[in-house]
């Protein structure tokens, strides 16, 4: 029956596109009810519901403080989310403005930007981020500075590749000879023409973010307490794993889902 409905959908549209604007909108939804309303307090302790499974009060159960599990996954979702948002944002934003000057100029200005641009490529982006914190600190707003910086380059590289393919073609050549500047060609003549390329790393940005601010998280330097965070309760389940897995369960997949809802779309794109 499912593989019936599939080859429909295959058929008719894009699959990859709709399973992953299904599942992502989901879970935007979910961060987005989560910034008005939660079922719980997401700090409110009770020692006398430490570790309970799950029930029609508590569906995803309680931590080892008694906290509502599905209140703090709400709020997790909303801060993964919202921190990825800001990390891709600034990682796009900086790696357009390098990657369509070195791209558009070319010359000594491009060796030289693409030199420093593959030194930073050069170092995983976790461990480039690691390394910005260490230097600024810990906290919500150093993670989304770090990630940001750590992003640029792999976006700056893209952006690049593709201006270096357009500034040859025709539509430029007609545009610069009646009189259009360099500006005016960089933004407003060969960027639209790049962003269905730009949307698919966009979204490959965010997957590589969502997994990046668990990680930070679950090292605990990424959220900080009080706020919850899914990579940190899946550091502080790990102790519970058998006493109440329902602790790391449902952070876990969670994080699984919003990855792979990025990750469909980014094919999707791909293939429209």
């Amino acid at each position: 029956m499912m593989k019936t409905i599939r080859e429909w959908i295959k058929k008719h549209k894009n699959f990859n596109l709709i399973a992953g604007a299904v599942i992502t909108g989901v879970i935007l939804l979910i961060a987005v009810i989560g910034v008005f309303y939660t079922p719980y307090e997401t700090t409110a302790m009770n020692a006398a519901l430490k570790n309970t499974a799950p029930t029609l009060k508590h569906i995803m159960g309680c931590d080892n403080y008694g906290r509502d599990i599905f209140s703090r996954v709400m709020e997790g979702i909303r801060n993964t989310f919202f921190i990825s948002l800001a990390t891709v944002a600034i990682g796009t934003f900086a790696g357009i403005l390098i990657g369509s000057i070195c791209g558009y100029f070319g010359g000594l200005l491009d060796d030289i930007l693409m030199r420093v641009n593959d030194a930073l490529f050069a170092f995983p982006s976790i461990l480039l981020a690691l390394v910005i914190i260490s230097l600024l600190g810990t906290g919500t707003q150093n993670v989304v500075l770090a990630l940001g910086i750590a992003f640029i380059p792999s976006f700056a590289r893209i952006v690049r590749s593709e201006y270096k393919k357009q500034v040859s073609l025709d539509y430029v050549q007609s545009a610069r000879l009646m009189g259009a500047g360099h500006m005016r060609l960089i933004f407003v003549h060969i960027l639209p023409n790049i962003i269905p390329v730009l949307l698919s790393s966009v979204m490959i940005g965010f997957n590589n973010a969502v997994l990046a601010e668990a990680g930070l998280s679950y090292l605990g330097i990424g959220v900080q307490p009080p706020e919850a965070s899914l990579g940190r309760m899946l550091s502080e389940a790990q102790s519970f794993l058998f006493t109440a897995p329902w602790y790391a369960l449902f952070p876990g997949l969670v994080i699984v889902f919003m990855v792979l809802g990025f990750a469909l779309l980014a094919e999707g794109m791909t293939e429209e």
